[in-house]
């Protein structure tokens, strides 16, 4: 019996695998076999046995899925972050080093945050436009401050097929030496101003250490705005306005908690004013990001490409200018702040697909009527405003696609078996702490708002109560080392003295890194009189946060 059952079931393998691979040629075997699921009741031998009672279901074997990622998050991070950004469909690796492909599961991501920014800058008056990728050297070294800043990274063409081209050609890191040469043609008068520009757009900086996906690549998405104004209050004012946008994307759309700071001196952009930051914090790896920036540049452009305009009065004076960005780095911090041992973890409202709705038909149900309601489901909720997708591919087994969508990240899904069909109901199971609840179909509508909702504040909430519990206030150099070395978001009074900064990356240089200046946040706390400087015993002039980061 179990010799015969066996065949039996490798014959239905076999011929499972003909089928998958004459229809998706371009898949791997491997991905079938392990979708392929085998029941295991059929492989008993039931002569004599006693029939269960009471007629109940058969109790479902556990199989594995073969979908698991085989990197824990807390025990070692760099490959359980690189093995969930592939395996959960977000990046595949390129042949170049450094650059990587975005898939349709990040790349509908960027557009969801897009699609939030872009509206609101434009309510701000700001237009969107595109420069040329490539950049002279002649104005690229213009500002040489600014130059210095980017000189590793830039990566130059120097070839036209075969021949050598008379002046190598600049990639574009950032544009500013790029647009505002035409700044300069454009503003001629107050009338001209404030000019205000974005771009949509790609930058290569090379990277030659530790590319890692989303995080530091040679090549990423971003916007990039730069804008010129009459006064430095309207610049000062643009700089905290678009800050706070940057706010909004990480905590209500990517559910991830910042501080809004400013930049020290030395952290600062190259040949600008000042910086400020949203900052963000990866508990795992006890290390800051730099979330988005928006730079005061001031005038020093403006003196260097002479853009010029003349006031009300006929008098001459320079523009005052900003520059801001965000980029795809956004969608790196977001799984390196939710993700797990099982995949991704998404924010619904940044999920290309919030609920996926999985058929559970057991043997003899009705798989028709089982298949129509996932089918209807989806409908509704689609009509409805949400994203919603239904797995009805026959080739795997339910079991089989929970752990692939969770694998995807996807904050929801619904269940819809035998039992649910005839109760008119459907079960939902979180993708976030896997709480799973019967629903009503007469109130599934309104019951998956409130769901959804409370996943991306429960998302929130776990990173900040997460964050928080890293952040470490100390007030000598003996603390701040060992808060260091417990990989800690170090909150210390400072001199605010630029050598200083400079003495800490020295002395905590290692292995790990050397800790620097994160942000000095706006929302000071109190700095009682006499306070010293953690680092150099002078008089402090200010909290900030330390640490290694990104």
């Amino acid at each position: 019996m179990w010799r015969s059952t066996i065949t039996n079931s490798l014959n239905k393998l076999n011929q499972a695998l003909s089928n998958s691979l004459i229809a998706h040629p371009h898949k791997s075997p491997r991905n079938f076999i392990r979708g392929f699921s085998l029941n295991y009741s059929d492989m008993s031998d039931n002569k004599g046995s006693k029939p269960k009672s009471g007629g109940g279901k058969k109790k479902e074997v556990k199989k594995e899925t073969g979908l698991g990622l085989t990197h824990k998050k807390d025990d070692n991070f760099g490959e359980w972050y690189s093995e969930v950004c592939v395996s959960g469909e977000m990046i595949e690796y390129y042949d170049i080093s450094g650059c990587y492909i975005l898939r349709p599961w990040a790349m509908s991501i960027w557009e969801t945050m897009q699609s939030f920014f872009d509206p609101e800058i434009k309510k701000l008056n700001i237009k969107n436009c595109y420069f040329p990728l490539f950049v002279s050297p002649g104005v690229l070294e213009k500002e040489k401050d600014h130059i210095e800043g980017f000189a590793p990274e830039v990566a130059w063409v120097t070839k036209s097929g075969k021949s050598d081209l008379e002046v190598p050609i600049a990639i574009r890191p950032t544009s500013e030496t790029v647009m505002y040469p035409y700044y300069s043609k454009w503003i001629r008068g107050h009338r001209d101003l404030p000019l205000r520009l974005n771009q949509w757009c790609n930058v290569v900086r090379w990277e030659f250490s530790n590319p890692t996906p989303f995080i530091r690549s040679r090549e990423f998405l971003w916007q990039e705005g730069h804008t010129a104004f009459a006064t430095k209050e309207e610049a000062d004012t643009e700089v905290l306005e678009i800050l706070e946008l940057y706010r909004r994307i990480y905590e209500e759309y990517l559910a991830i908690p910042v501080i809004k700071g400013k930049k020290s001196e030395n952290e600062k952009f190259a040949g600008g004013l000042y910086t400020t930051s949203v900052e963000a914090f990866i508990p795992n790896t006890g290390r800051g990001v730099q979330g988005a920036t928006s730079h005061c540049l001031g005038q020093n452009f403006a003196k260097m490409f002479d853009i010029t305009f003349e006031n009300e009065k006929g008098e001459k004076g320079m523009v005052w200018q900003n520059s801001w960005a965000y980029s795809t780095r956004t969608i790196g911090v977001m799984v390196m702040v939710h993700g797990d041992d099982k995949g991704l973890v998404l924010p619904p409202k940044v999920a290309s697909v919030q609920i996926v709705v999985i058929p559970v038909p057991f043997k003899d149900a009705d798989t028709k009527g089982i298949y129509d309601a996932c089918l209807n489901t989806v409908e509704t909720l689609k009509e409805a405003g949400y994203r919603a997708e239904a797995d009805l591919r026959d080739n795997y087994s339910p079991g089989w696609k929970y752990s692939d969508w969770e694998l995807k990240g996807v904050p929801l899904r619904i269940e819809i078996g035998p039992r649910d069909l005839a109760n008119k109901q459907v079960r939902t199971v979180r993708r976030d702490n896997g709480a799973k609840v019967d629903v009503p179909m007469s109130q599934l509508v309104d019951k998956l708002k409130e769901t959804l909702d409370d996943i991306q504040q429960n998302l929130f909430n776990v990173a900040k109560e997460k964050r928080d519990a890293c952040i470490k206030v100390v007030k000598t150099w003996e603390e701040f080392v060992e808060a260091l070395g417990q990989k800690k978001m170090i909150l210390a009074p400072w001199c605010d003295e630029e050598e200083v900064e400079r003495d800490v990356k020295a002395r905590t240089k290692g292995e790990m890194g050397a800790a620097k200046s994160l942000c000095s946040p706006f929302d000071q706390p109190e700095l009682p009189e006499g306070t010293l400087c953690f680092a150099s015993g002078k008089p402090a002039k200010k909290w900030t946060y330390w640490g290694r980061s990104y």
